[in-house]
Parts: C-alpha cells; sequence; structure tokens
C-alpha cells in the first residue's frame, strides 16, 4: 500500500506539467516539424533538396546577411552596455538602492517590443520624432546630415537595444553576484591593481556567462519580427520580413520554399541556443 501511495504521489508531481507540455507541444514541437518537413517536400508532397538549393539566391542571402549583422551587433553593443550597467549596480559605487528598481525595469523592458516599441521610437528619434525635430528647431542639427535614418539597418540595431540591454542585465547580474570577494581579496593580497584582477579573474571566470549570452542575445534579435516590420516594413530585406511577406503571398511564390526560409532561421537561432546553454552549464560550474 505505501508502494502504491508513492506511486500516486510521484504521478500527482507530474501532473503540474502535463498542460506546460501540451502547449509546448502543440505550438513548439508540431510547427517545428511540420516547417522541416515542408522545407524538403515539393508541392506534391515528394522528397527534394530544392528548397534549400533554391535558398542561395541574391535576395534571400542578403537578407540572411542583414540579420547576421543586425543580430550580432546588437548582441554586442548590448552585452557591452548591459554589463557595465549590471557591474555599476552590483559591483560598483552606484547608491544599492538602484538595483532593485533596475532589475525591475530590466524584467519590463526585455519583453518591450513590437509594434509599441516601434511607434515609441519613431515618435523619439524618427523623422519627424521629437528629439529629432527638437535638434533640428532648437539647435540647428540636422541628423539626417549626419546619416542617422531610423529606418535602417543601424536604426534597427539601436532600436533592438532597448529590450537587448535589459536582457543582458537580467542575467549577467546573477554572475556578477557569484563573484566571490574572496577572490578579489586574494588578488589584492598577492598585489594585482583592480585593472589586473577584472582582466585575470573576474573576466575569464565571467567569460562564458558573458559569451553565452551574447549567443542568446543574438537568437532573441534574429527572431524578432514584429519591432521590425512595425519600424521599416518592407523597406528592409531581412529573414524575419521576408518570411512574413512570404506567409502574406507577396514574395517568393512557393509555400515550400518559405519553409526552407523558416528552417533557416531555425537552425541559426537553435545552434545560437545551444551555444547559450552549454556556456551556461560551464559557467555555472566555475560559479559553484
Amino acid at each position: 500500500m505505501t508502494g502504491m501511495a508513492a506511486v500516486r504521489a510521484r504521478a500527482l508531481n507530474w501532473v503540474g506539467i502535463v498542460p506546460f507540455a501540451v502547449f509546448v507541444g502543440l505550438f513548439l514541437i508540431l510547427p517545428t516539424l511540420y516547417i522541416v518537413v515542408g522545407a524538403f517536400r515539393t508541392p506534391d508532397g515528394a522528397f527534394t533538396f530544392d528548397n534549400i538549393i533554391g535558398l542561395n539566391t541574391a535576395s534571400i542571402r542578403n537578407a540572411y546577411w542583414v540579420s547576421l549583422k543586425v543580430s550580432f551587433l546588437s548582441a554586442l553593443l548590448g552585452c557591452a552596455i548591459g554589463f557595465a550597467i549590471a557591474a555599476a549596480i552590483t559591483l560598483g559605487g552606484l547608491p544599492r538602492q538602484m538595483r532593485n528598481p533596475m532589475i525591475t525595469f530590466s524584467g519590463v523592458a526585455s519583453n518591450f517590443a513590437g509594434v509599441p516599441l516601434a511607434f515609441a521610437f519613431i515618435a523619439t528619434i524618427g523623422p519627424a520624432g521629437l528629439i529629432t525635430m527638437y535638434l533640428r528647431t532648437e539647435l540647428g542639427i540636422n541628423l539626417r546630415l549626419y546619416g542617422w535614418n531610423l529606418l535602417s539597418t543601424w536604426g534597427l540595431i539601436v532600436t533592438y537595444l532597448f529590450f537587448q540591454i535589459p536582457l543582458m542585465i537580467l542575467i549577467i547580474t546573477p554572475a556578477l553576484d557569484g563573484l566571490k570577494r574572496e577572490w578579489r581579496e586574494a588578488a589584492e593580497v598577492l598585489g594585482a591593481t583592480g585593472l589586473q584582477y577584472w582582466r585575470m579573474v573576474a573576466l575569464p571566470i565571467l567569460f562564458p556567462s558573458i559569451l553565452g549570452t551574447m549567443a542568446l542575445l543574438f537568437a532573441n534579435a534574429f527572431g524578432a519580427v514584429a519591432t521590425a516590420i512595425a519600424l521599416t516594413g518592407p523597406s528592409l530585406n531581412i529573414a524575419p520580413i521576408l518570411l512574413y511577406a512570404q506567409i502574406r503571398g507577396d514574395v517568393l511564390g512557393s509555400p515550400n520554399l518559405g519553409y526552407a526560409l523558416a528552417f533557416g532561421m531555425i537552425v541559426i537561432t537553435g545552434a545560437a541556443n545551444m551555444i547559450y546553454i552549454m556556456l551556461r552549464i560551464r559557467a555555472e560550474r566555475w560559479l559553484k
């Protein structure tokens, strides 16, 4: 009887995960498998590599290249700026009272994307934005003459930083908290300067966390579509916008080629997430 009760107790422990498993299966795993299968099928259902080969066209290659550039640069800048902010509020001289408001804001801002984010940037630093017009009328500074254009690759990168930086802060802060005070004290006893401590102790320990977070930020930017469409529309040729146009039937003209385009995005984001998971495991091992 005791054994049966234990079995029932273990079974009940898994009941709570059933809704999550069903949700993941229906809306993540099954659609992904459908896309993967469709990428290697003809409209008649026969197996083919033509859809994958069809990705090797100028417009699709350029879309992937621009997406990779936007994702890499936004991830790199997001990591650098986010790390500086997280280090300042965790280990620096900023008041400790700033930590909780900053973490709370980061949690909200890291999920602020899509049409609201695009509208906020257009209304602020767009061609007729508040700051743009103020600089032009009050200070005589025309951002256009300096090459600034929000509806461009760099405009999209700057917009992505709004959620990339807070995400970096959220992820790297626990890693910074994991730096033991004894390590810095030991380095100082041995005569190391603050710069030497960071270069030879702290940064090597944090490097897996930083690199893993950069991979996550890369995947986060590569898969973002709502913000890019709302900000630039079809004027910017990136993979998510090209895929969105394919879903609407505006370009490509082949559903299976669209599946291949989505399959390529899945491979890239999946590889970035795998890098993040592996580096995260290594970083946690170091910080235990």
